[in-house]
């Protein structure tokens, strides 16, 4: 049984490539957000302290892309605002109040770009509009691509990204009557996100 599993590992480890970084390798079309191997991640401070730490369960992203014009790659990402997810069920539902996201009203947070700069090294900037309860603000991503391969799992091309944005929460009128010294303004943002060729 234990040769069996070795010999197993193996053969799977030899179908599994290196994932390439060059863009003018990754074939042209339009890509879709794998949720089963996405995540986005808010951090805020706490009393100046500890990092406060929740997610997003839900979202959805598209990614329009030619390897011979990749600064025209058109992203597209929606997050469901009611899926915030503390840890917390009762925090969880004042988050989703009108005094905070007010998902009831607003149920998703959009993130459109207008341009995607990618460095050679992989390492670039997505500029783009976010909208959060309503309210639209131009804001930067800034990404870091990780390559892309063969899925043979999925029988699909795939390929990823990590990015970090970093935006202020009063600028989109998420919880204005706390103060700064209880929950900092400057929230992080953290997006591990994988995208499978769409067929």
């Amino acid at each position: 049984m234990q040769w069996f599993l070795i010999i197993g590992a193996l053969f799977l480890s030899g179908c599994v490539s290196a994932p390439t970084r060059d863009p003018v390798e990754l074939p042209p079309g339009n890509w879709q957000l794998d949720p089963l191997h996405s995540s986005i991640i808010w951090r805020s401070r706490h009393f100046g302290l500890s990092w406060y730490t929740a997610r997003f369960d839900t979202l959805g992203a598209s990614l329009t892309f030619d390897p011979d014009q990749p600064e025209a790659a058109q992203l597209t990402a929606i997050i469901d605002a009611g899926s915030i997810s503390t840890g917390n069920p009762e925090f969880d539902e004042q988050l989703r109040g009108p005094n905070w996201f007010s998902a009831e009203r607003h149920p998703q947070i959009i993130f459109e770009t207008t341009r995607i700069d990618l460095g050679e090294d992989g390492n670039g900037q997505a500029f783009g509009d976010l909208t959060i309860r309503g309210i639209t603000r131009p804001t930067v991503l800034d990404i870091h691509f990780y390559g892309g391969t063969y899925n043979f799992l999925e029988n699909n091309d795939m390929i990823g990204f990590g990015a970090d944005m970093i935006l202020s929460r009063r600028e989109f009128g998420i919880g204005s009557f706390i103060p700064s010294a209880i929950a900092s303004d400057e929230v992080r943002i953290r997006i591990e996100a994988e995208f499978l060729l769409e067929e």
